[in-house]
């Protein structure tokens, strides 16, 4: 009867660890509305936005003057039949968004942009460039072989706020406001 009672347990215990899981990952609704995959001429380029990743809180937090930095996880992989699919290229790419108080502008820098700041008055238009990143490229054409598939996979997070100690009691609802979206994925053959 032990046994049976702690089989429960462990199962009920384990569906709830899984279900805070999958609440954490879309915890806002925050998820990839658009993917595509292109090319220039020597390289392979990505198009990702994302939807649902500011809340009124991380709203309230940023014009409060907090920084905060989503980050764009990037794979390139091998699709195979019978095997796993292979790992070709992974890319982590980082945009940061912080507010002058005193100035009242936005300021986003992004990695893929050298970090080069993008100056703005409306938080609607720093919002769109946060939550956006336009034909980065993702790998040289010259690495990838003929008539082989790939995928390209995606996922967006929110990066952890760190504050100073004494801060972290004053602030404790921004860790109420940490996402992840889903994985979202592209096939092709080149």
């Amino acid at each position: 009867m032990t046994n049976v009672y702690a089989r429960r347990l462990f199962i009920a215990a384990a569906a709830i660890v899984l279900i805070a899981a999958a609440g954490r990952v879309n915890a806002y609704g925050a998820e990839i509305t658009h993917m595509s995959i292109n090319n220039t001429e020597d390289n392979l380029i990505l198009t990702v936005k994302v939807d649902g990743a500011f809340t009124d809180k991380m709203k309230e937090a940023v014009l409060s003057g907090i920084s905060t930095s989503f980050s764009y996880v990037i794979t390139l992989t091998q699709t195979r039949s019978l095997l796993p699919d292979m790992l070709i290229h992974e890319i982590k790419l980082t945009n940061t968004i912080t507010y002058d108080t005193l100035r009242k502008t936005f300021a986003v820098r992004r990695s893929w942009e050298n970090y080069r700041p993008l100056t703005t008055n409306s938080f609607t238009e720093a919002r769109k460039w946060m939550t956006e990143i336009t034909d980065v490229p993702i790998i040289p054409l010259e690495s990838l072989k003929n008539d082989i598939r790939y995928k390209v996979n995606a996922k967006v997070e929110l990066d952890k706020v760190t504050l100073p100690f004494f801060l972290n009691y004053i602030f404790f609802f921004i860790s109420l406001w940490d996402f992840e979206t889903s994985w979202h994925s592209v096939d092709f053959i080149y």
